[in-house]
């Protein structure tokens, strides 16, 4: 799909189920960064390094250590970022999104927490720094995340959990209530919320492509189309295993994330993929846009099962996200349906406004919804595990593994003694994601 074309849904068509063509599934942000077309570069029998995966985590560990000398080659089983990092909806917080302060000090302890807290403020931080100290173009902005309350309640939980967060983590924060948000935001779907006004955005597509030519620029080798077939583990060395030939490697990261495939049961146990959407308006008149958005925010709400949105960068367009639909088939109209629904709740004077791209990928949740960075018993790094808020802590472990394979002091990481659970079913897993996703969109309506 492409921009303004003709033969596109409205909104409330989307939204209606009246649409029966084809979508597709093409990401907004390949307009201003397609992927590369898929060259086969040669790759060396023997190298210090190989990546599993060319997303943020590879691409941040990559540069890491080919600036220490170290010769690295970068393998991914599509093209560079084909998956979940230029597929994500751009949105940079500390990653400290998944549990309330008061629920992380219960579950890991009072000092436990405060060093998860002030690391994830550290990876919001660290990506600000990155991009600016390697020239980075890609629209990165402090411009705030507004997280807008559902019901009552979820704001007043909202504001308990700020104070703490200002309290352990000196994060600064700031309620706004209902009869004030529209400062912020043009509707009356939420009763107020949070503002986080450090929390930031930026293209992804075009991050993604400003961290791919650092990596080649210091001697960093990525190869596309070359998907890890087994990775054999013997002393002091790793075989890759593709297919019709092998790379041999004294070290191997894993950062495969949501697309974790054929590198050991390690990881097939501990990591569940699941597939999020997106889509993106074409234009919607100014005047609209400005009393929609004021501040040009990024925004998300309290659900269990949440929705996400923004403005894409430079443009009058929003970008709209949440979970896949499980019952339609990928790329069809109906796959989308319900994201356009809950845009119009919000929004519903952007029924007429024609829809521009649709798109899907898939996030890598793990079993305590942490994510983990370490080493496995036979000597093979990782780092992975995102929960569906990436950007900034993909990018941070990344860096974070590749010091710890150096051996690196800095490489210490508050995440790295956190155990990576796994679960008897954990097989089932994947199938058992649609009727989790199920009960909690019924918890949302406030009935159970």
């Amino acid at each position: 799909m492409t921009p303004d074309r003709a033969d596109v849904p409205t909104l409330r068509e989307l939204a209606g189920g009246r649409w029966r063509k084809a979508i597709g599934n093409i990401p907004y942000w390949w307009e201003a960064a397609p992927p590369e077309n898929g060259k086969d570069t040669p790759l060396p029998q023997k190298v210090d390094v190989v990546i599993a995966g060319s997303g943020f985590t590879g691409l941040s560990a990559a540069l890491t250590l080919a600036r220490e000398g170290r010769r690295v080659v970068v393998v991914d089983a599509g093209v560079p970022g084909f998956g979940a990092s230029t597929r994500n909806g751009g949105q940079v917080g500390s990653g400290n999104q998944k549990f309330r302060v008061k629920t992380l000090i219960a579950m890991k302890g009072e000092r436990k927490a405060v060093e998860l807290l002030h690391e994830g403020v550290e990876m919001l931080d660290g990506i600000e720094r990155l991009i600016q100290r390697e020239h980075i173009d890609c629209d990165f902005t402090r411009c705030g995340r507004f997280r807008g309350a559902m019901r009552p309640e979820h704001y007043e939980a909202m504001a308990r959990d700020m104070k703490d967060l200002r309290r352990y983590a000196d994060v600064e924060s700031e309620m706004i209530p209902r009869a004030e948000q529209r400062k912020e935001i043009g509707t009356d779907l939420f009763y107020g919320g949070s503002l986080l006004p450090q929390d930031a955005s930026l293209h992804p597509g075009r991050y993604h492509a400003g961290l791919l030519a650092r990596v080649r620029d210091v001697g960093g080798l990525v190869r596309a189309n070359a998907a890890v077939k087994d990775i054999v583990s013997e002393k002091n060395r790793h075989l890759v295993r593709f297919d019709g030939f092998d790379v041999e490697a004294r070290d191997v990261i894993v950062a495969t994330n949501g697309y974790t495939k054929n590198v050991g049961p390690f990881f097939a146990k501990r990591i569940v993929p699941v597939v999020s959407a997106q889509i993106a308006t074409g234009p919607i008149p100014p005047e609209l846009f400005d009393t929609l958005f004021p501040k040009r925010r990024v925004f998300g709400n309290s659900n269990r099962v949440f929705f996400y949105f923004r403005p894409a960068p430079g443009e009058y367009r929003l970008i709209w996200g949440g979970r896949s639909s499980h019952i339609a088939r990928r790329g069809s109209a109906a796959a989308y349906a319900h994201l356009a629904s809950d845009l119009l709740r919000a929004f519903p004077e952007l029924g007429e406004i024609k829809l521009s791209h649709a798109w899907d990928g898939t996030i890598g949740y793990t079993f305590d919804e942490f994510p983990h960075l370490g080493r496995t018993v036979d000597g093979i790094h990782y780092a992975m595990g995102y929960c569906g808020t990436g950007v900034s802590r993909a990018t941070h472990f990344g860096r974070k593994i590749a010091l710890q394979l150096l051996g690196k002091p800095e490489g210490e990481s508050a995440f790295s003694d956190l155990s990576f659970p796994s679960h008897p079913l954990h097989f089932a897993a994947k199938r058992a994601v649609p009727l989790i996703e199920t009960w909690y969109r019924l918890r949302d309506t406030g009935n159970f």
